[in-house]
């Protein structure tokens, strides 16, 4: 984790007088950047030329310390090159830049070595597994000449020599690890992928995994393994064992068939304290608890664990027994404010529902102060809602709370009146109201949050948090699982219902309509996405042919075959879930007002808003005259000491953007191949400072994904 240092690049397969090169450069790079213009920086923050982390360093929070991209020179900024991994599907990844090296992933889960300067291939791995999950990032580790990237394809952690991109054989099984193994059930039907990168501390990689989130599910256990060998070194039971803390706030068996409260967002690590920092996501199934009375502890929470021991230090539960899937959706950041005149270590969470927690560091103490708020009961047999959930009293959250009439689009008249007549409809009290059966509950901001997976981004200059979010309502219901004859259908409303919906349609482009299906994919193409995944969609291993056969009968037929009574099923709860409903007008566009996607900026020493500007735009609402909307966004923000907040994430315009990081101000913008659902990182090689970012789109409906990587630099007769 190289800071403040230059290294050559000669350890690749770089022509021996290019290696010359580098060395020489090596010596003259430091002064080159400290001699840019409009540094406008804290000489106290040492000069970072290197990405090596996903979020730039183990502390995650998405800074870079170079200026020679500032606020007088973005506006110059072009295409420094680009590289197309020759594939469609889309990309969520953040590169991670070492030693003048870039590693990134492909749609399908490959991963290759780039020369950051200039993009050409050094090399590619393809492990024979064809990835099908998002995949956030990569880790890197070093001991000497060791110098290993840790990657996940799928289930597995490969550790592949970073020179060479071949699997190291010493480590786990011919160079990898499998996480179904060591969860206290049957690997073979367990659906686990790595969709954040390990974290990595001394010698010791850290990982959590991503669970479907209906039952079967498999725990939600976090795991160290040893760097090197690939043992594992220690566990973390989320879903507490007999005697462990926390035990008493499950049924007692609990352990054994309940699963989720799984950390899928990566993680934070403290290296000088020790502490590895962990938000998780809720248990299974997300939306009614009856087989999990009790808060739940350690799932919604952010646990603070000994990062050489698996011990926890401390934890804080946000979402008391929740049945709303209102998981912690990205690492949080470890930062520094300013309290009473003197600096604290701190670390901040954003969550789906637009809140920011803010805790000293080492003993969770609160630095803003929480709120218990009480709610109400549910109304559906078998369930017991929590009494009260915890809120902070500040920062403000940055997305909108409560749905009200005034608030419905006003795009057209039609389009209000839509919306106003389904508004009436709905059950709308704001946050954690407990759904119904058969009437839709608001859930405001929706199940994709406010904050998404992306994370925030920190300022230590300033104190200040950037995180952007999505501001769109949602709602959602419950259903009776009726008749216990195992069938087709009855499979799908159990297993799959939750995304696709009763009727098939589901909520596009999150979850993608099953109607006329047969058009689109094989009969065979569909038998491996329901196996393996795709995307958003976990796989279903524990399925037997005959399960999977009436499933897809089901699907693409329509005719429910029954299936023998002895056949196991999964478990089925007593109610369904009926799918995720996103509160779109009859055109597609968000039934409320404006902005639909936001960019924030927080001062985390005084909770109050620097600014707050729309993030995104629809492309052919700009061009009627309607700008500045804001739409959906996914992938973060990186800032830097050149005074910039970089981020793409939007869905539609396809636009990477630079603002001014303390106004706000656009500062420059492009547009993409493909939509950056991204985060972006910046680095310096030769003397040159590179923004890149993954294009791969993906997220609309009606435009084409691909993986095509972009840096962008100034143009090098115009660079200090």
């Amino acid at each position: 984790m190289q800071r403040g240092m230059y290294h050559s690049a000669s350890t690749v397969r770089i022509p021996t007088h290019r290696a010359a090169v580098y060395t020489l450069l090596a010596f003259l790079v430091p002064a080159v950047l400290l001699l840019s213009a409009n540094s406008e920086k804290n000489p106290a923050v040492p000069e970072m030329y290197d990405w090596p982390v996903y979020g730039g360093a183990p502390d995650n929070i998405h800074y870079s310390s170079l200026t020679q991209i500032n606020r007088r020179n973005v506006k110059q900024l072009e295409m420094a090159w680009s590289f197309d991994t020759g594939e469609r599907g889309g990309l969520q990844t953040s590169p991670i830049i070492v030693d003048g090296i870039l590693y990134g992933l492909t749609p399908t889960q490959k991963v290759f070595a780039l020369d950051a300067a200039n993009g050409i291939l050094l090399w590619k791995f393809d492990s024979g597994i064809k990835g099908t999950q998002p995949d956030r990032g990569l880790a890197y580790w070093s001991s000497n000449k060791d110098k290993r990237i840790l990657v996940g394809v799928m289930n597995f952690v490969y550790a592949l020599d970073a020179v060479t991109g071949k699997p190291i054989p010493v480590f786990g099984n011919n160079g990898r690890i499998d996480l179904r193994d060591g969860l206290g059930r049957n690997p073979e039907l367990q659906s686990i992928a790595l969709t954040s990168p390990a974290s990595v501390y001394k010698d010791l990689i850290i990982v959590g995994g991503r669970l479907p989130e209906t039952l079967p599910a498999p725990p939600g256990d976090v795991r160290a393994y040893d760097v090197r060998s690939g043992q594992l070194r220690w566990s973390f039971h989320t879903i507490p064992h007999p005697g462990e803390s926390g035990y008493e706030t499950w049924p007692k068996d609990a352990w054994k068939y309940s699963g989720g409260a799984n950390n899928w967002t990566g993680m934070a690590v403290d290296v000088k304290r020790g502490i590895v920092y962990v938000p998780t996501g809720s248990a299974a199934f997300d939306f009614y608890g009856a087989d999990r009375l009790g808060d739940n502890l350690f799932a919604d929470s952010l646990i603070a664990l000994n990062a050489e021991t698996g011990e926890r230090v401390w934890h804080f539960q946000a979402v008391k027994h929740d049945i709303w899937d209102r998981d912690f959706p990205s690492a949080p950041t470890l930062v520094t404010v300013k309290r009473n005149g003197q600096d604290v270590d701190a670390v901040a969470q954003t969550t789906k529902q637009g809140y920011v927690y803010l805790f000293e560091r080492t003993t969770g103490n609160r630095l803003f102060p929480l709120e218990y708020r009480k709610y109400p009961p549910s109304t559906v047999p078998g369930e017991i809602a929590a009494v009260e959930q915890p809120l902070p009293t500040a920062p403000a959250p940055f997305a909108r709370q409560v749905l009200s009439e005034n608030m419905l689009t006003s795009r057209t008249v039609e389009a209000h009146q839509w919306a106003l007549e389904h508004f009436r409809k709905f059950r709308n009290q704001g946050q954690f109201v407990p759904f119904s059966v058969g009437q839709d509950t608001v859930v405001f901001p929706g199940f994709d949050g406010g904050a998404e997976w992306g994370g925030s981004a920190f300022d230590p200059e300033t104190g200040i948090l950037y995180v952007n979010a999505n501001d769109v309502p949602w709602t959602g219901a419950l259903a009776e699982n009726t008749g216990s004859e195992p069938s087709g259908k009855g499979l799908y409303l159990s297993q799959c219902s939750v995304c696709h919906r009763d009727n098939m349609a589901g909520s596009p482009p999150q979850f993608p309509s099953l109607i006329g299906m047969t058009d689109r994919l094989s009969r065979t193409e569909i038998t491996d996405v329901i196996r393996r995944g795709k995307g958003r969609m976990p796989g279903f291993p524990n399925l037997e042919e005959d399960q999977l056969s009436a499933v897809i009968e089901y699907v693409t037929t329509g005719e429910n075959k029954e299936l023998p009574a002895s056949e196991p099923a999964p478990p089925q709860m007593k109610y369904r879930f009926t799918g995720y409903h996103k509160f779109l007008d009859p055109e597609g566009y968000p039934a409320v007002i404006p902005p639909w996607g936001t960019l924030n900026a927080i001062s985390l020493n005084t909770g109050e808003y620097a600014w707050k500007i729309p993030l995104g735009e629809y492309p052919e609402l700009a061009a009627r005259g309607m700008k500045k909307t804001g739409t959906e966004n996914y992938g973060g923000p990186i800032v830097t000491a050149g005074g910039l907040v970089f981020i793409a994430a939007t869905n539609f315009d396809k636009r990477f953007r630079a603002f001014d990081k303390s106004t706000g101000e656009l500062l420059w913008e492009t547009t993409l191949p493909f939509a950056g659902n991204a985060t972006p990182a910046t680095y310096a090689v030769n003397g040159r400072q590179y923004v890149v970012i993954a294009a791969g789109g993906g997220k609309d409906p009606k435009s084409l994904s691909g993986g095509v990587y972009v840096a962008f630099a100034l143009p090098k007769k115009s660079r200090p």
